[in-house]
């Protein structure tokens, strides 16, 4: 049966997150997902002129893929993937997944080689520099599990965090662009130990409102890749590769992460951060701000647009706000900063401009989450 907020969701993805023209080529790539909304989103962009090219793929196929895989295998499928992508002007990943651990049993060593060869050079190499890309996750009942609610509420919870007024949230969006923009020292702090003082000066910010994520929310920079210094203790639980963690306890010294806990796969933890040298540096600082998601559910790609949150990560920076850190991870944890999750402030130059979770300054309250929601 057809479903009326498919066919929205996908004309927003198609007009406004990828701006897709007449004439332009767009890979859909659909993980977990239903045929019925990739199929909107294959129609919405021929209803803009647009041609669709599609790849549907099961992340327990991929899992099984990646266990029993070699380099070789890897580097051969890396090329064909992004001779694809380099005919592409533009890319939107449907994400889905019925089970967000698939990947926890393909040992560590075949993910870290996924990553480097495969990876890398489709995705952050071809994709992120040279398409207009956007990525999305799919309601799943697991996530509706994760995030504490029944099946049909968290649909309609989906379907208003996706298809929000982000046209409005760029207007007001862009005050918290110019700030940072123009401030040089950062300094976060929150309950426990949480005291963090970094540097972002020089370093571009970037309003994110709908066109590289759905949901979406956040502004981001990345710190002077140096400047890191002093102690942040995220609290909303995070998986990486098919890995949980809980209270991750980060201690940096002059940008490098020194010491490293977690009240769970410590191990796990310890080797991530070992990538590569890139791994304990931090490629990206941002504050989140969408209004209608308010509690973690361990997926990123709603946890980091938590209003009231921000999220501090170890890894790659992206080129348009780039402090020159390269790694072959990018994990955003994120530190919920609102009262009822312990408070905290985040403050430019000395100025609080946030606190418990709260703009408190004249140009952002705009992007508080009463005003965003109209």
């Amino acid at each position: 049966m057809h479903d009326p907020r498919e066919t929205k969701l996908a004309e927003l993805l198609v007009n406004h997150s990828t701006r897709m023209q007449p004439g332009e080529h767009i890979l859909i790539e659909g993980f977990d997902v239903p045929t019925s909304m990739i199929i909107e989103a294959a129609r919405a962009a021929r209803r803009a002129g647009a041609h669709p090219h599609v790849v549907h793929r099961e992340t327990r196929v991929m899992a099984a893929l990646i266990q029993e895989a070699d380099d070789e295998q890897f580097t051969a499928w890396a090329d064909h993937d992004r001779h694809r992508m380099k005919g592409m002007d533009a890319y939107l990943g449907l994400r889905g997944g019925f089970n967000i651990n698939e990947q926890s049993e393909v040992p560590r060593e075949r993910m870290k080689a996924w990553g480097k060869l495969y990876m890398q050079p489709v995705h952050m190499q071809e994709r992120v520099k040279n398409t207009r890309w956007c990525v999305l996750r799919w309601p799943t009942p697991s996530m509706a599990q994760l995030a504490g609610m029944g099946t049909e509420a968290f649909e309609k919870f989906y379907f208003d965090v996706c298809t929000l007024d982000y046209a409005g949230m760029e207007t007001a969006a862009t005050a918290l662009r110019d700030r940072m923009n123009a401030t040089d020292k950062v300094q976060l702090v929150g309950p426990g130990d949480t005291d963090l003082v970094f540097s972002i000066k020089d370093i571009p910010a970037v309003p994110c409102c709908g066109t590289h994520n759905i949901p979406d929310g956040e502004c981001f920079t990345s710190p002077v890749r140096d400047s890191v210094n002093g102690v942040i203790h995220f609290n909303t639980p995070t998986i990486y590769n098919g890995i949980s963690f809980k209270n991750i306890r980060l201690t940096f010294r002059d940008g490098q992460v020194v010491e490293a806990t977690a009240d769970q796969n410590g191990e796990s933890l310890a080797s991530i951060l070992d990538t590569d040298e890139g791994a304990r540096y931090v490629g990206e600082f941002a504050i989140g701000f969408n209004p209608y998601v308010r509690e973690p559910m361990m997926d990123i790609l709603f946890d980091e647009k938590i209003a009231g949150s921000l999220h501090f990560t170890p890894g790659q920076a992206y080129e348009d706000a780039d402090n020159g850190n390269r790694s072959d991870i990018h994990w955003d944890l994120v530190l919920i900063q609102r009262a009822d999750y312990g408070g905290g402030e985040i403050r430019f130059d000395d100025e609080t401009i946030r606190r418990d979770g709260e703009f408190v300054t004249d140009d952002l309250l705009a992007l508080n989450a009463e005003a965003l929601a109209g």
